[in-house]
């Protein structure tokens, strides 16, 4: 194959893949985790009502918690955090908030404890797992060692099983352990945003996991794009996206 020849191939393929992440990326697919405001804002018009009591799963430096009061003074919110780092700036920045609960735990299907792996202390990657980042040349060995619970006990023994309106989970790749530790907790819940992405390919968790805990629980879920949002009608294993995505499940009941 001759120079002119491989330099055309090696075009094409080049704008094929423009040509791809441009076609997902309309549809949400790598989106990214910079759209706080714009989940936060669609959040709030699926739920159509006034929020009441709110829940912070991963909350990091208390952004996502932060946009949360903005948009409701009144607002009750429960931000679970177990980075001892995060914690800290999460109690201080919200020191004279009372209707903000920082709650120094992960949560898991499972309670006890466990280790919080990342690139370093209180960073936005932190993860259950100790995820496979050599080829972005992070280096994932900080460790720390955290408490994990149940939502649905919390959910019981200090919520006194309230609805709860809207719930963010953005835990690294752990999304669907958090989610099946809601036990009957998932039947009071309005609506559900969750982050899905490059983390999943690290728990082995998959989109269709979700499609089908939401669909056997009476949600129905829609992805997050640039022109509002795209309603996931049924399971497609092109929706196997593994850029950062982000979805909102909306209980039907």
């Amino acid at each position: 194959m001759n120079n002119s020849h491989s330099n055309k191939t090696k075009l094409i393929f080049k704008l094929a893949r423009f040509a791809q992440r441009l076609a997902a990326y309309a549809q949400g697919k790598g989106y990214g985790a910079a759209t706080i405001r714009q989940e936060n804002s669609l959040c709030h018009e699926l739920l159509n009502k006034t929020a009441n009591l709110a829940v912070d799963i991963g909350g990091n430096i208390g952004e996502y918690t932060a946009e949360l009061r903005f948009r409701n003074p009144n607002l009750e919110i429960h931000t679970f955090e177990p980075s001892l780092l995060n914690i800290e700036k999460l109690k201080m920045r919200f020191k004279n908030d009372d209707n903000i609960k920082i709650l120094p735990f992960a949560i898991s299907e499972n309670p006890g404890s466990a280790v919080l792996f990342s690139d370093k202390p209180g960073s936005g990657l932190s993860s259950l797992s100790h995820r496979k980042l050599e080829h972005f040349n992070i280096d994932f060995d900080v460790k720390e060692s955290i408490n994990t619970i149940r939502f649905e006990d919390y959910w019981i023994e200090h919520l006194n099983k309230r609805s709860l309106d809207i719930v963010k989970i953005d835990i690294e790749g752990h999304e669907l352990s958090a989610l099946k530790g809601f036990g009957k907790a998932i039947f009071n819940t309005n609506v559900i945003q969750f982050e899905f992405g490059g983390c999943n390919i690290d728990t082995r968790t998959y989109f269709q996991d979700f499609w089908y805990f939401f669909k056997e629980h009476n949600f129905k879920i829609y992805r997050i794009t640039p022109f509002g949002i795209e309603t996931i009608e049924t399971y497609r294993e092109s929706d196997e996206h593994f850029l950062t995505t982000n979805f909102i499940a909306v209980n039907n009941t």
